[in-house]
């Protein structure tokens, strides 16, 4: 595979993986709740912000050969744009 078709998996997997706690109803995915509040859903999409950083940093290592280190200045960064990934999913449960 070549660089730029990894980089459009892993776009992606992070838009999927953004709007998945607001278009499931199941908490974590495999527990089923009576009413899944707001809360849980943010906690869950921060705990797949971890996923897909990781899942990143996996294919970092595996396309690159080395990790970059970084400062905190990138992961507000991609914090912003997993909020902008998740708004569709966002706006259908809340706002429509």
């Amino acid at each position: 595979m070549s660089l730029q078709s990894y980089q459009w998996i892993y776009l992606a997997v992070a838009i999927a993986l953004a709007n998945l706690p607001w278009l499931n109803e199941r908490c974590f995915f495999v527990l089923q709740c009576a009413k899944k509040s707001a809360w849980i859903r943010l906690f869950e999409w921060l705990v797949l912000y971890f996923v897909v950083g990781g899942f990143g940093y996996l294919l970092e290592q595996r396309v690159m050969g080395s990790n970059h280190a970084q400062d905190w200045e990138f992961y507000a960064v991609t914090v912003a744009l997993f909020m902008v990934f998740a708004f569709p999913g966002f706006v259908y449960r809340h706002i429509r």
